[in-house]
């Protein structure tokens, strides 16, 4: 069993990365924009199951491949560091759009925006490092077998995550109607989240994170 501050102090890590721009916001809000709340909660339900994954991937020990082969954690890093920076890029160079600006997008039916959810969460370099990098370092050998605290922390991250998601996908609309109104907030909009991307793309690609041998 976790103990009280190590489930405060992974719902604290997973507050602060959902809240940051990445991938599954993009997705979620580009989706819930354009093609309403009902489609932006279909497409959570996608990133909810790559969550998933993640947590039954740290259940099982996948630190333990990672610390076994460094290469193939430092090519995961630095190939999630790149796709931060290229999302960064697409945020503040000129004829950029904010993420939640409307977007020529096409109707998917509710598989296909699953998928893509899923899909999403399973490339995003931020739950990548989460689960590999920091979870780890919240476990406590003493406290019972490590694959019971990992699902346990996974689980409290996920929770953090989806209910955060959820309330964007439901204020996604709401939000693009008050920027559609003022050009200003939507251009410091656009450069806020491209500096954060690109601030977290450095952070990720350049930091001395470990992974812990689960």
């Amino acid at each position: 069993m976790i103990s009280l501050a190590a489930a405060a102090g992974m719902a604290a890590v997973a507050l602060g990365l959902v809240v940051s721009p990445g991938p599954n916001m993009i997705y979620l809000v580009s989706r819930s924009v354009t093609q309403g709340r009902r489609a932006g909660l279909v497409s959570l339900g996608g990133v909810t199951a790559g969550f998933a994954f993640y947590v039954l991937a740290a259940v099982a020990g996948i630190t333990t491949v990672f610390t076994l082969v460094p290469a193939l954690y430092t090519a995961l890093k630095l190939g999630g560091a790149a796709y931060l920076l290229w999302l960064a890029w697409q945020a503040v160079r000129p004829g950029g759009a904010s993420a939640f600006a409307p977007r020529d997008l096409s109707v998917d039916p509710p598989r296909r925006l699953f998928a893509m959810g899923l899909v999403t969460n399973l490339l995003n370099p931020k739950i990548a490092v989460v689960y590999v990098s920091l979870l780890p370092q919240f476990i406590d050998p003493d406290r019972g077998g490590v694959a019971a605290q990992s699902l346990q922390l996974g689980l409290v991250q996920t929770a953090v995550a989806v209910t955060v998601n959820g309330l964007i996908v439901l204020g996604a609309g709401g939000i693009a109607a008050f920027l559609a109104r003022r050009p200003g907030w939507r251009r410091a909009q656009r450069y806020l989240m491209g500096s954060v991307l690109a601030g977290l793309a450095l952070h990720i690609g350049l930091g001395r994170t470990r992974a812990a041998v689960a």
